[in-house]
């Protein structure tokens, strides 16, 4: 699996307008929504799965990265979108520094295996630190994409 097979491209928000980690997680999946990855009238049923994830241990490992994730009956397929914050949110992250990279990834609940291979692609690929730089200082949408293309061609 590749990042480009579950990152929504049309999703992806270079610049996130949100100044907390809620705010963040409806932006995001508002623009899965735009997208058509997401059916409109679940944003909100989404969002609030993905704030009581939150509550439960933050998927903020660390680094200036979270990947919010959750499995939900409205999700027909697996999508994800990168969220890019230049200030930073507070994601109560394992490390307590800011976040300034979200990796946002909704599965349907019928495909556990599909979510554990996406989520090991997404961290697998956060390991690295030049994958992380690069993502925190790219500015445009293209840029992102161009960089998961770049990551997709590694072995």
């Amino acid at each position: 699996m590749k990042l480009k097979e579950f990152i929504i491209s049309e999703a992806i928000v270079p610049q996130i307008i949100a100044t907390d980690r809620d705010s963040a997680l409806r932006e995001l999946a508002t623009a899965l929504a735009a997208a058509g990855a997401l059916p409109a009238d679940a944003v909100e049923e989404i969002v609030q799965a993905l704030i009581k994830r939150e509550q439960n241990g933050s998927t903020g490992f660390g680094k200036g990265v979270a990947v919010p994730h959750v499995k939900h009956p409205k999700v027909k397929q697996i999508a994800g979108t990168i969220g890019r914050s230049a200030a930073g949110l507070d994601f109560a992250a394992l490390d307590h520094q800011p976040v300034f990279t979200i990796f946002l990834l909704l599965s349907p609940e019928n495909q556990p295996q599909q979510h554990l291979q996406a989520m090991n692609i997404v961290f697998s690929n956060l390991q690295k630190d030049i994958f992380r730089r690069f993502l925190r200082q790219t500015t445009t949408r293209e840029a992102i994409v161009e960089l998961l293309d770049e990551a997709d061609q590694r072995p």
